[in-house]
């Protein structure tokens, strides 16, 4: 039996297995961080707990990415590109008007949707 063959042989299944264990790790890290990110669409937690601070925002005619960052500078949100998924998965899709809001820190992304994107009224029939 040939040493080298048997060293080669070896060092080749060392590195084989180190490789399977750094993707497995890889994989398992990317997992975790998509399912907090993704619980997080659902149930992000305001910035601040209690009172809050009210902050007065003006929000002209503007995409959801554009008022999600405006809110993230304002400290009103931590995260604008989930702002902008949440409003895509809600009722309010496309619904944000222009005009001058009071919010606050305690508000969850959701509750803000609810002030700026107010529901049209509905006229019923008589």
């Amino acid at each position: 039996m040939n040493w080298k063959y048997l060293a080669g042989g070896t060092v080749q299944v060392i590195v084989k297995v180190v490789a399977l264990v750094f993707i497995i790790m890889y994989i398992f890290r990317i997992s975790a961080a998509a399912y907090d990110y993704g619980y997080r669409v659902f149930a992000e937690p305001p910035v601040s707990t209690g009172e809050g601070r009210t902050i007065s925002v003006y929000i002209e005619k503007q995409s959801a990415k554009d008022v999600g960052e405006m809110l993230q500078q304002k400290g009103l949100i931590r995260d604008a590109n989930l702002f902008r998924i949440q409003e895509l998965l809600s009722e309010h899709r496309g619904k944000i008007q222009p005009g001058i809001y009071d919010l606050n820190t305690s508000m969850t992304a959701q509750e803000m949707l609810t002030v700026i994107a107010p529901e049209a009224e509905e006229e019923s029939e008589d």
